[in-house]
């Protein structure tokens, strides 16, 4: 899996990329956590989406955000974090021009600027948020929210509490036209530690499920 440096738009970003021997795999960018509290791509999280997403044949791009590793900039309160995660999305569109199919996944911090890429970004046919920070961050942007996806959160997640991450998916599931499946891992905290073989089984078969449904 090579790693790659690529153009943000304040410098370059630091990647592993992915790809697939197919040319019109799926694409999926990963997204990790927050990165003033120890949040880099290599987070096990983020790794463990990355490599189940390959499993399912994408073609996948995990980063690090401005300031983070070797990326170059600084943290910018989530907006900058967005333009980084645009820009690399870019960057794998680019390199993937026949590509059938875009996902993107994240974690915590990561997860809350994914949703927010779903909105400005219609090629993205579906997404996995892992415990959304529905108690930190705004989500109102969700309005509507254009894709159908998957939210995962623990029952002992002392970070996010899970009610929080509840309501936001009830609310997403009021809208119409798509359809938002919520799961909760019993035990789980924050990291899913325990959890994190439930956490990818969850994933695997949400987004398989998806994938066959879209090749019928």
């Amino acid at each position: 899996m090579p790693e790659v440096i690529f153009p943000g738009p304040e410098g370059r970003l630091e990647g592993r990329y992915h790809p697939q021997p197919n040319r019109d795999a799926p694409i999926a960018i990963i997204l990790h956590p927050h990165p003033q509290f120890g949040g880099t791509m290599n987070n096990k999280v983020v790794y463990n989406l990355h490599y189940a997403f390959h499993d399912l044949g994408f073609t996948v791009l995990r980063f690090n955000f401005r300031g983070v590793g070797r990326s170059q900039g600084e943290y910018d309160q989530g907006v900058g974090e967005l333009s980084d995660a645009a820009s690399a999305l870019d960057y794998l569109q680019n390199l993937n021009p026949n590509a059938k199919g875009c996902w993107v996944a994240g974690f915590s911090f990561g997860a809350w600027i994914g949703m927010q890429l779903l909105m400005r970004r219609p090629e993205i046919q579906g997404f996995v948020s892992v415990a959304p920070p529905a108690n930190m961050y705004d989500f109102t942007f969700l309005a509507p929210c254009p894709s159908s996806g998957l939210i995962v959160n623990g029952s002992a997640d002392r970070v996010v509490p899970p009610a929080d991450v509840t309501g936001l998916s009830e609310k997403l599931k009021q809208q119409k036209g798509i359809t938002i499946t919520h799961e909760v891992i019993e035990g789980a905290g924050h990291f899913f530690e325990p959890g994190m073989d439930q956490l990818m089984g969850l994933i695997n078969a949400y987004v398989g499920r998806r994938l066959t449904e879209t090749t019928r």
